[in-house]
C-alpha cells in the first residue's frame, strides 16, 4: 500500500534553518522530513499531555526533577 505524500516548502529564516541543520547532524537523521516528523510526533505528545493536565518533568543526572513549562 502506497502512502499519499503532500509536498510542503517552509521558508524560514538563517536561524531556524541552521537549528534544523544542526539537529539533523545530532540525531543522524536522513532527511529534514525526518527531522521534522519527529518533532511533530514529540510535539503531539507534549500538548496531550497538557491538555490531560499533566506536568512533563525534567529528570537531571543527579535525581532532581523539574516541571518543564510548556510554551503553547
Amino acid at each position: 500500500m502506497e502512502k499519499k505524500t503532500t509536498r510542503v516548502q517552509l521558508e524560514l529564516p538563517e536561524s531556524s534553518m541552521e537549528r534544523l541543520r544542526a539537529l539533523r547532524e545530532r540525531t543522524e537523521a536522513a532527511s529534514y522530513a525526518e527531522v521534522m516528523k519527529n518533532a511533530l510526533r514529540l510535539y503531539e505528545a507534549l500538548i496531550k499531555e497538557a491538555e490531560s493536565g499533566n506536568q512533563v518533568c525534567i529528570k537531571s543526572t543527579d535525581g532532581t526533577e523539574t516541571a518543564y513549562r510548556m510554551i503553547f
